[in-house]
């Protein structure tokens, strides 16, 4: 059966690839289909779209919310990080309910295959790979952790401690990679290995999308991936071997920073209580739970945002009832048992940054005019998705709908497994050699728009998706005060 190799490069925007910036990555791309209109979960920040791409479901089905938010399990009150400490305790307190539908790593073990993850991003995205070690005999590498636990220990002793980090952050993802091809490839051979580079995203972060720094780490995961490329070739198995490489969401460029909770704060909502509210920032949007629930706070707090010249889409869960203005959560797959109350995108434009790059946005945290992510701007909504191997077509450029919830259902198809129909995600039959073309498939486009007077105007709201059979794509929502 044909080995799955996955390459992820956080923050990678499409308009990175090109001979200039990523030679290896672009040549590549070549060869098999460019994905170019993919797209990421929202809120666009890491943590959940590692958990949509293992699980192939929306936020509202795997239960991560965003990198930050209120995990009612354990503290209705207390902001939640989704990193790898937080995740343990969540895991022990609740009989290992960390995701709430199964990812990879276990669906591949009820046939007796593997799955891998070796990653030098945060500790929550390497966590959510194999969440539930217990049912997996696979595993997730990282340079704080690994899972199993005593594999730890085992990686430490034979490749020695990781690098520090460092801008951009080249020693720890060539470390990474070698162990990728010195040991998890060779010696596991897992049915499916995947590495995930921090970078371009982490250099972003700090200086700015295809600033100078950006431009160097573009480069430094290009030569890595090159390198696996190679090692692929001169071992015999790139002819064998299917190769994904994805990101987990767009860019934009800092506009300014919102003091969110201190301004929630002086509006007259307090963290607990009557009219309680508990407000988790996420870089380009912001999620929000009434504490405790109130859907006559819910709606205060809407129609206060609505008033504020920062706040974009704003979206809201079923739980506080239907709130005039808001459009329902369910449109970005984002409800269920752990939804947040509300859910607001910021306001964004497409005016470039210094370098040229278009997309600007407000943000709960970093720097005007460093990088940003987290919102429904267009420029985020849309990110990286390539695919070659024996299994695909050659040289197609696909303009169907895709997204990070549809690599699981395909993998599964891939390896000739059931699964996929479970998931939120489609199998990407246009892709695959012997499929339909592109332009086969039905693709619907739907517009959703709402209105509601508040002090000072009207604010109003659009939220654009795009549908390939029973698979909805946030495309991206806008909102304005007239």
């Amino acid at each position: 059966m044909t080995p799955i190799f996955i390459m992820v490069f956080d923050g990678l925007q499409p308009s990175q690839i090109t001979p200039e910036l990523m030679p290896r990555l672009a040549a590549f791309a070549d060869t098999g289909v460019r994905f170019e209109r993919h797209h990421p979960v929202f809120p666009t920040v890491t943590r959940i779209n590692a958990a949509s791409m293992v699980t192939g479901r929306y936020p509202g089905g795997h239960g991560l919310a965003a990198n930050l938010m209120v995990m009612r399990e354990l503290d209705p009150a207390e902001p939640f990080q989704v990193l790898e400490p937080g995740l343990r305790r969540l895991s022990e307190r609740t009989g290992g309910r960390v995701l709430l539908s199964p990812p990879l790593a276990e669906l591949l073990a009820q046939h007796g295959k593997q799955y891998v993850a070796v990653g030098v991003g945060t500790s929550g995205n390497a966590f959510v790979h194999n969440a539930h070690p217990d049912r997996s005999n696979g595993a997730t590498i990282h340079p704080e952790f690994c899972l199993p636990d005593d594999l730890h220990p085992e990686i430490l002793g034979r490749f020695g401690d990781w690098p520090g980090e460092e801008y951009p952050n080249a020693a720890r993802l060539r470390h990474a990679g070698r162990i990728v091809t010195d040991y998890v490839i060779p010696e596991r051979q897992p049915d499916v290995t995947l590495l995930w580079s921090s970078e371009p995203d982490k250099s972003q972060h700090r200086d700015g999308v295809n600033s100078e720094l950006s431009k160097q780490s573009l480069s430094v995961a290009d030569t890595e991936f090159g390198r696996i490329l190679d090692w692929l070739e001169e071992t015999g198995r790139r002819a064998e071997t299917d190769v994904f490489v994805l990101s987990d969401h767009g860019y934009s460029t800092i506009t300014d920073v919102i003091p969110v909770e201190a301004m929630v704060r002086d509006a007259g909502f307090p963290a607990a209580g009557e009219g309680g509210v508990v407000v988790a920032p996420n870089g380009g949007s912001v999620i929000f739970y009434t504490n405790p629930p109130s859907e006559d706070t819910a709606d205060r707090l809407a129609a206060w945002l609505m008033t504020q010249p920062w706040c974009g889409s704003l979206l809201s869960s079923d739980s506080v009832g239907e709130i005039e203005g808001t459009l329902p959560l369910e449109l970005a797959g984002g409800d269920g048992e752990r939804a947040p109350d509300l859910a607001m995108s910021f306001a964004w434009n497409h005016d470039a940054n210094e370098h040229g790059v278009p997309g600007h946005v407000f943000s709960s945290g970093g720097t005007p005019g460093a990088g940003q992510h987290g919102s429904m701007s267009p420029h985020e909504m849309r990110n990286t998705l390539i695919a070659a191997g024996p299994s695909f077509k050659s040289g197609l450029v696909s303009e169907t709908p895709s997204g990070n919830i549809d690599l699981a259902p395909t993998i599964l198809a891939l390896l000739g497994l059931p699964g996929g129909e479970k998931m939120d995600g489609r199998v990407l039959i246009e892709a695959l050699d012997g499929g339909p073309e592109p332009e086969e498939l039905t693709v619907t486009s739907e517009h959703h728009s709402v209105h509601r007077a508040v002090s000072g105007g009207t604010y109003r709201q659009t939220v654009r998706t795009s549908r390939v059979g029973d698979t909805v794509y946030l495309d991206e929502g806008a909102a304005r005060l007239e």
